[in-house]
């Protein structure tokens, strides 16, 4: 169901976009990459924090093998944010932890892009559910979101 609205989404901007559906769990990035059998560098996660004092709804959309450095989101936001839990991550979103899509979203979010994303020739990201993804390039990504590009992560040591 959640895939089909986000195929509605993408069919409005004009770009042929194709979601993929597997069996196995995308929901995690290594799943992800596995799945498709892409680098994990080319999965863009999309991770909701919570601003501590606005309790307004910040996505960051990262590098599968990055982490996100909450620091530099606070520093340009103006204020702390935390890790959403699964019922703001629905409420905010409509969609569930490892399947939320870069768009499509219950209201207007403020998104954030890993700028190590602006660097892959193909990118994936979640499509509605924990089992679907599509594929596009970053400046589609920029275009869709309206995101900000930012320096936001840590590379992990052991991808």
């Amino acid at each position: 169901m959640s895939s089909n609205k986000i195929r509605e989404i993408l069919n409005q901007f004009g770009f042929s976009f194709h979601i993929r559906d597997f069996p196995e769990s995308t929901r995690t990035s290594l799943d992800a990459a596995k799945a498709i059998g892409c680098n994990v560098s080319q999965i863009a996660k999309s991770i909701l924090f919570e601003g501590e004092k606005t309790k307004n709804p910040i996505l960051v959309i990262a590098s599968g093998s990055n982490r996100i450095n909450e620091k530099q989101i606070e520093s340009e936001i103006g204020e702390k944010i935390k890790k959403a839990d699964a019922e703001f991550v629905k409420n905010k979103t409509g969609y569930s932890i490892g399947g939320v899509p870069p768009i499509g979203h219950n209201e207007k979010i403020q998104i954030f892009i890993d700028k190590d994303l602006m660097q892959q020739g193909e990118i994936w990201a979640a499509a509605g559910t924990p089992h679907s993804v599509f594929s596009l390039n970053p400046k589609q990504l920029l275009q869709i979101t309206h995101g900000k590009i930012l320096e936001i992560t840590d590379s992990y040591k052991n991808l």
